[in-house]
């Protein structure tokens, strides 16, 4: 197994407040630090019951099954043994198999520390590098800061499944494997969905809180009793033929909408280009896989189970999960939710407006 690190320099925002379980709370916003990597197995529990700034990280084993879009050695398959860090990044244990025995490797970075435990979950299709104008403010701050590479995507070898009960017991053994409690979640976009089936799946034993930002739940997928979804199947499916025939061009298109007000890129083009080069890195079958899970996979009834405080941000311009059919509908299905929605924001509005989005984070985890 092989370890990769990364470095990323921010700073901080002060914040004062906390968010409990009380009446609903709406807010309207106006527009270095060191990551030990490790790899961590996270089996595919799942897979036998069905079928998502600056950061560097050193070359990794591969999955012969990964599609070539970054180097990599490969191998035929995860060797079943995975070292994990502790707050040194210096221990080195195995993670816990699945049960049927199938393993695979997941990028994780651990920040270390004795601080409560931050786990950031990536949106589709980049990797856990997306969240580097968050991992400084957070150490900053003093938490504990994990953000892994979902299966199929980043350092991450592919799995056999992509729905999300095998991405929330993904999640599961994540946790189990660095014995993490009083957790919050922060899941983005498709990572969202993986926050709500996770609590529905395992439980909250494990957490303090949880954050959707920007993230898909409740349902994407309009439907006869889903109006409300802002993913229309004809939609859905020219997203996917898109990517299955021109790969390149379609993350292109993506992360320019990914990135826009309306018709007005709020990124530059070198943070742009590096959305790209995270999106290239993906396994092809990951891509199309964890596509259909977040736009097709109803989260209602996975909301009714949370019971932990939770915030829910998002940007009120965004174009790629619009926040009247995603955001607005779990603030409203979570009772005692927070909900912060920054003025101006596209979707990736943890890269383009990093101070508020910080600030509504740094605020609520206090």
């Amino acid at each position: 197994m092989s370890h990769g690190s990364a470095e990323n320099e921010g700073t901080g925002n002060d914040s004062t407040g906390e968010d409990g379980t009380g009446p609903d709370t709406t807010e309207q916003t106006g527009a270095s630090a060191e990551e030990t990597g490790s790899m961590t197995e996270a089996g595919d529990a799942a897979d036998t019951e069905s079928h998502d700034a600056e950061a560097t990280h050193d070359e990794h084993h591969g999955n012969d099954e990964h599609d070539g879009h970054d180097e990599h050695d490969g191998h035929d398959e995860a060797d079943g043994h995975a070292d994990a860090s502790d707050s040194d990044g210096d221990s080195d244990g195995d993670s816990d198999g699945d049960s049927d025995g199938d393993e695979r490797d997941l990028f994780v970075g651990d920040s270390g520390g004795e601080g409560r435990p931050v786990v950031l979950i990536h949106g589709w299709p980049l990797s856990s590098e997306s969240w580097s104008a968050q991992i400084p403010a957070l150490k900053e701050a003093g938490y504990r800061v994990v953000a892994y590479d979902r299966r199929g995507f980043g350092k991450s070898d592919p799995g056999d499944s992509y729905d999300y009960d095998a991405l929330a017991d993904d999640l599961d053994n994540v946790l189990g494997d660095l014995d993490l409690s009083d957790v919050t979640l922060v899941g983005f976009s498709m990572g969202g969905g993986e926050v709500a089936r996770y609590v529905a799946r395992h439980g909250e034993e494990r957490l303090h809180s949880v954050v959707f930002a920007s993230a898909v739940p409740p349902y994407m997928l309009t439907s006869e009793d889903n109006p409300d979804g802002p993913l229309n199947e004809e939609v859905a499916d020219e997203m996917h033929s898109g990517l299955e025939s021109d790969r390149d061009g379609f993350f292109d298109s993506f992360t320019t909408s990914f990135f826009s007000a309306g018709d007005e890129l709020k990124v530059s083009e070198e943070q742009r280009q590096d959305a790209i080069r995270m999106a290239g890195q993906s396994n092809q079958e990951a891509a199309l896989g964890c596509m259909d899970a977040f736009g097709a996979t109803d989260f209602r009834d996975d909301l009714t189970k949370i019971t932990v405080p939770t915030l829910v941000i998002h940007g009120d311009s965004d174009g790629t999960v619009p926040f009247e059919g995603s955001g607005q509908r779990t603030h409203e299905a979570v009772e005692g939710s927070r909900l912060v929605l920054i003025e101006g924001g596209p979707h990736g509005v943890n890269v383009s407006h990093p101070d508020e989005f910080n600030a509504a984070l740094l605020d609520f985890l206090s």
